[in-house]
């Protein structure tokens, strides 16, 4: 499974995007953005929903120093700004594109509201969503305070093997490609990056995991 919100198997662009109902297919367009693009800004007006087509998106915001914090890397298939539909006025989080060629399904607030009216699976599923994916932020936030850094950073390999990993057929290894750089796995799991580093460095040379800027490698020992 290549997506972090998936549920059910089924990728909600397919099932959420208002070009796949006749009604709306007319009025429907989609949003092309380059690497570094901002698809929205914190205090801008939350009077939209998005779908990825193809891409991937960080969601995230700056702290009271000015850091980037990093909530989230979404990709191809995944909703965001979904905040807007359950009455969120202005945004708390910036959206950016991470890819050159990152294509986005804008849908008004409106727009959804209706297909949500006249639809009442597209309302299901949407619902489900939202709850799926404030229990994973729940998670998120019960390890950061409840769990020793350590195992933080194994607990988010695990769900980054869920996410993005495969079996290498030769060794048996996990192997996990994934869009995150250190600062945005340090900032995911509420470590600084010194921190993050020391501890890659110890599963290293335990022979537990390899690393690389874009793939992670969890040994079958």
């Amino acid at each position: 499974m290549n997506s972090l919100w998936f549920f059910e198997d089924i990728n909600l662009f397919k099932v959420l995007c208002p070009h796949k109902f006749k009604s709306y297919r007319e009025e429907h367009q989609f949003d092309l953005y380059k690497k570094n693009d901002y698809i929205y800004y914190e205090k801008d007006a939350a009077n939209k929903v998005y779908l990825i087509q193809n891409g991937k998106v960080k969601i995230g915001y700056y702290d009271e120093a000015g850091e980037e914090v990093v909530k989230a890397i979404l990709s191809k298939g995944e909703l965001f700004g979904e905040k807007a539909i359950l009455g969120e006025l202005k945004r708390d989080e910036f959206a950016q594109s991470v890819d050159n060629k990152t294509t986005i399904c804008p849908i008004g607030i409106e727009t959804m509201y209706r297909l949500m009216r006249d639809n009442e699976t597209f309302s299901l599923k949407v619902f489900k969503f939202i709850g799926f994916k404030l229990k994973r932020l729940e998670r998120r936030l019960q390890l950061l305070l409840c769990k020793d850094t350590k195992t933080r950073l194994m607990e988010f390999l695990d769900e980054l093997c869920t996410d993005y990993g495969y079996n290498c057929e030769q060794t048996g290894d996990k192997v996990i490609p994934h869009p995150y750089t250190q600062k945005d796995i340090a900032s995911l799991i509420g470590a600084s990056r010194p921190t993050l580093n020391i501890l890659l460095n110890e599963l290293k040379e335990k022979n537990i995991i390899a690393f690389s800027r874009r793939e992670i490698r969890i040994y079958q020992n």
